[in-house]
């Protein structure tokens, strides 16, 4: 039964930190860079993998497709491995600036910045078929 009531006061009090997190979030932007430092690195553990699909593809883009079937795969499997190494750095380490990480890359110093560029596995370059962004929706700088 103290059991029962410690993990209820235990959600109760965390629905409470969400609540106040996220009042604060409009206001204070550097209070949810934890989180997506935590999110990014979730993200590069559970798809860390497709580097070796992408990495493929790139090397295919820029050096044809030989390279594209044999330095392309071997390219992607490094990329996975460091791009699940950098992911668990990333949940590990979230609550904390990490020196070399600012969130501006032009800048110097710490920061909850990536580790590795880009920062997530998918970005928009890799963007197949609308599958993870609705091409759309992404606001072009081009205007």
């Amino acid at each position: 039964m103290k059991f029962r009531k410690t993990v209820l006061a235990s959600a109760i009090l965390a629905v409470m930190m969400v609540g106040a997190v996220s009042t604060q979030a409009a206001e204070d932007c550097w209070v949810m860079r934890p989180v997506e430092k935590l999110g990014r690195g979730i993200a590069n553990v559970a798809f860390g993998p497709l580097e070796i699909l992408m990495k493929g593809y790139d090397v295919t883009q820029e050096q044809g497709g030989i390279a594209g079937l044999t330095y392309g795969p071997l390219k992607g499997v490094c990329f996975t491995i460091a791009r699940e190494v950098v992911g668990v750095v990333d949940i590990v380490t979230f609550p904390f600036p990490l020196p070399g990480c600012p969130n501006d890359p032009n800048d110097a110093g710490w920061g909850y910045g990536p580790i590795m560029r880009p920062a997530w596995v998918v970005d928009i370059e890799h963007n197949w078929g609308d599958f993870v962004y609705d091409t759309d929706m992404i606001v072009s700088s081009d205007y």
